[in-house]
């Protein structure tokens, strides 16, 4: 298949797909995500992704019906199907189906599970980006992968509209994430990158990335840094599942890093081997 949805345990091409009207992410984006990346038909980081699920689902108190094992196992057999291994992998999971009701419905209403899968390849991840800056209004419970999305949606079409890849969030002079990605940095030979507290969600890249400097002997500084730090670093690191890890040459217009490209390439090649190497 070209494009694969699924519906608790119903699958066809997504345009195919229905969806009841009563699903509680209808009304109130009541449910949780991931999403990654599949090469040759192997899931990256399947079981990460699906560890921080389970997780965002309990600070919810969402209950999966599913086991984390059974959970894999749907992956695995939804992407066997499509005619490509190279595919954008996104699941969500819902509160259930039930008439319009602010308070949760009752316990034996289930969760609902969504899949859709479409062919995507990473990107060429040492083409610098450009990005924007912009304040971030979101709520104050960004650990938990939620898909009410509606502050990144719109700071990612600011972003397109002024010919940008991405907008890097903030609060005040701090720096938080990417509208859909997490944002780093490089000053003096250390990688600073945000703390894993409720302004990000503890991204799986990024801990590919804190992992892979530490096999690199690159000091990691998990603390939080401002807009000027950001403008004034060696090098500027944007990274999701989706795009792995890419470096940033311009925000708002201002040309940033370039002042340490090895390190930057030396991060990048390991995360790209990596990837290689997992999804073969």
């Amino acid at each position: 298949m070209k494009n694969l949805g699924y519906y608790n345990g119903n699958f066809a091409e997504i345009d195919e797909m229905t969806i009841p009207m009563n699903d509680r992410a209808c009304y109130f984006g009541d449910g949780v995500y991931e999403a990654t990346m599949s090469r040759n038909y192997n899931i990256f980081a399947i079981d990460e992704h699906i560890d921080r699920l389970y997780n965002s689902a309990g600070l919810l108190r969402i209950e999966i019906s599913q086991t984390k094992e059974e959970m894999k196992a749907i992956l695995n057999e939804m992407v066997s199907k499509m005619d490509t291994g190279d595919n954008f992998i996104y699941w969500q999971i819902t509160r259930g189906t039930s008439m319009r009701n602010h308070v949760f419905p009752e316990k034996d209403v289930k969760a609902n599970l969504w899949i859709t899968i479409s062919p995507k390849k990473i990107p060429d991840i040492y083409k610098k980006i450009n990005l924007i800056t912009e304040e971030d209004t979101r709520f104050l419970h960004c650990n938990i992968k939620t898909i009410n999305l509606l502050p990144s949606v719109m700071a990612s079409q600011k972003a397109k509209e002024c010919g940008c890849d991405e907008a890097v969030l903030h609060r005040g002079e701090r720096v938080t994430e990417g509208s859909h990605s997490n944002v780093h940095i490089i000053k003096d030979g250390m990688l600073i990158t945000a703390p894993t507290d409720h302004l990000i969600l503890p991204g799986i890249t990024r801990a590919h990335i804190i992992k892979t400097c530490k096999k690199l002997n690159i000091a990691v500084d998990e603390t939080p840094f401002t807009l000027e730090e950001l403008m004034n670093a060696d090098e500027v690191l944007v990274s999701s599942s989706s795009t792995l890890c890419r470096g940033a040459q311009q925000i708002d217009g201002k040309n940033v890093g370039g002042k340490a490209p090895e390190i930057l390439k030396a991060i990048q090649d390991e995360i790209l081997r990596k990837y290689t190497e997992e999804t073969n």
